[in-house]
């Protein structure tokens, strides 16, 4: 079966189609792939959890299909509310971010703070039909804590923008230069796979 990612990030599109590849017989499409025009959904959620929940019930109408929308908000250990990203990690000031804008501010804050402790929490929404929906932000979704560092790591990944400021917070290591730790990671992370397969299980796909 396809079901589809409301996302058009590509980055993102492909690390789900990776985590969700033991589910031989699923097909994880995007929003670009759909042939409709795309709704414009304001995220005004207050958690990104709401936020997942808005997004996935928006493209749900409009394609009337299975969708499923994540959303994730960034953390500081010991910082003030008013630094605090949340859920809105891309934008500033009321600005919408580029990725080479995303690196330049949060590299700015390193600059300014010192590495930063931080730590993604991740939020899953999956709308099946009208009548049946499914939605965690259990904690096994989000991220390990790593350090934010004011330095970027040379490699760039398209949409995921503060990947080269991300070190590993025991070694000190950027992950981009832990290979054989981030395949680790991927091997090992399997949540949203759990989350995927008892949905599937309970709708007889499985």
């Amino acid at each position: 079966m396809k079901l589809l990612y409301g996302t058009t990030n590509q980055g993102k599109l492909e690390w789900m189609r990776r985590r969700l590849a033991p589910i031989s017989d699923l097909e994880v499409i995007g929003l670009m792939d759909m042939p409709s025009p795309l709704p414009s959904v304001r995220e005004n959620g207050l958690t990104p959890l709401e936020n997942a929940r808005i997004k996935a019930w928006a493209y749900y109408e409009a394609f009337h299909r299975p969708v499923f929308s994540c959303d994730s908000g960034l953390y500081f250990e010991g910082f003030p509310q008013e630094i605090q990203p949340g859920i809105h990690v891309r934008r500033v000031g009321g600005k919408e971010l580029t990725d080479s804008e995303m690196t330049e501010y949060y590299s700015g804050l390193a600059k300014q703070y010192g590495d930063i402790t931080a730590r993604y929490k991740n939020a899953v929404c999956l709308v099946w039909d009208r009548e049946h929906s499914y939605e965690s932000m259990e904690e096994s979704l989000s991220g390990e804590p790593f350090l934010l560092t004011a330095i970027p790591h040379p490699k760039r990944q398209k949409g995921f923008p503060l990947d080269c400021l991300t070190k590993n917070i025991v070694t000190g290591a950027y992950y981009y230069d832990m290979v054989e730790k981030r395949q680790e990671q991927v091997d090992t992370d399997n949540s949203f796979l759990l989350f995927f397969q008892k949905i599937l299980r309970d709708r007889n796909f499985l």
